[in-house]
């Protein structure tokens, strides 16, 4: 069994909802980056998912964009972004953890899928959620994936119809991933009852565990997310923080990690039973 299908196994027999938090490897640099990696489980974080910054995040609101640029200004790779993940696993003995890289396919199509997935699976990760891969183009990436023992996560939207579900559903492992805006990440709020209904709706089709993101940021939105969904993601507020402990000069000031972790234990108690 996965790291990932383990997780959310535990939550399932906790009877509660995860953590899933989204953190920009090399932000604000790899050092700092590091630092909070490393705290997001002990701050309550059941599942990472690590950012590839990439030139052009097409699915990505002003937070994460710049967080890519802080990123990629300061030397992020995707071999530094595999060193990260692999240091985590070494230094801190977490084996438990599930770290998905969340990105774009570009990243993976230059160095050839089979390459991607053996090394990131070399290096401690479980899985990807690449925002611009459809499903009809899944097979390119999944047989590898599947041999090194990594998921493959999809994403479905409030657009996704009955129609193109089960395509979607086919090609997905580990859990689904349920965008709850129409547009791109941190620049709307969800409608709590209208992700409710669709997520009730896909749930009779599948029984993975379904996580919902794209708009969650404060603990009360991640705790009304949580009553029907088994994981919630947040991204755009943690990046904020990020961006927030900055100097005016977008110098680092030693807030940042702090800051990040704080906000994830916010989060972390709203999604505990009481």
């Amino acid at each position: 069994m996965s790291r990932i299908a383990q997780r959310f196994a535990q939550l399932k027999a906790d009877k509660r909802a995860g953590l899933v938090t989204y953190v920009s490897a090399g932000d604000p640099d790899v050092d700092i980056s590091y630092q909070i990696l490393k705290g997001l489980p002990g701050a309550g974080a059941d599942l990472i998912e690590l950012g590839m910054p990439f030139t052009d995040p097409m699915a990505d609101g002003p937070s994460i964009q710049l967080a890519g640029q802080r990123a990629l200004k300061a030397g992020i790779t995707v071999d530094a972004t595999f060193d990260m993940v692999r240091r985590f696993r070494k230094e801190t003995g977490d084996d438990a953890t599930p770290i998905l890289l969340m990105g774009y396919y570009n990243l993976v199509y230059q160095r050839g899928p089979e390459r991607f997935c053996k090394e990131a699976a070399a290096a401690g990760v479980d899985g990807f959620i690449l925002v611009d891969l459809p499903p009809e183009e899944a097979d390119e990436l999944k047989p590898h994936a599947v041999a090194n023992g990594l998921d493959t996560v999809l994403l479905t939207a409030p657009t996704t119809d009955d129609k193109r579900l089960p395509a979607v559903l086919a090609n997905t492992s580990g859990f689904l991933y349920y965008v709850s805006i129409t547009g791109i990440t941190g620049t709307a709020e969800p409608d709590v009852v209208a992700v409710h209904s669709h997520i009730a709706r896909i749930k009779k089709s599948t029984r993975l565990p379904i996580a919902v993101g794209f708009g969650v940021k404060t603990p009360q939105q991640a705790k009304a997310m949580a009553a029907v969904a088994d994981g919630v993601a947040v991204g755009s507020a943690l990046v904020n923080a990020v961006k927030e402990s900055l100097s005016p000069k977008g110098e680092t000031t030693g807030k940042t990690a702090s800051n990040v972790l704080d906000l994830v234990k916010s989060l972390s108690r709203a999604l505990r039973p009481a």
